[in-house]
């Protein structure tokens, strides 16, 4: 599965959007645009990201522009996956 997948799975799972992230593709925007993810979903968001990918993501290794899009989720937890 390759690391959009693998983070539209866990997006949808983690923010219950029932099915509803099939339409999302990189450029769909992700804080501010999706009412579920708030401040506390995207530490819930995180800490699934670190247990499902085997991730260590640091607090100063993310910012807003982290969450801006699918697109820029994905390429944050690619980097990071190496």
């Amino acid at each position: 599965m390759d690391t959009e997948k693998q983070v539209l799975r866990i997006l949808d799972e983690v923010l219950s959007l029932n099915g509803r992230s099939a339409a999302f593709d990189r450029s769909t925007h992700l804080l501010g645009a999706i009412p579920e993810l708030d401040s506390m979903a995207v530490v819930s968001l995180i800490t699934a990201l670190e247990e499902q990918l085997g991730l260590v993501v640091d607090d100063d290794d993310i910012d807003g522009d982290t969450f801006a899009t699918v697109g820029s989720l994905a390429d944050f937890v690619a980097a990071r996956l190496g």
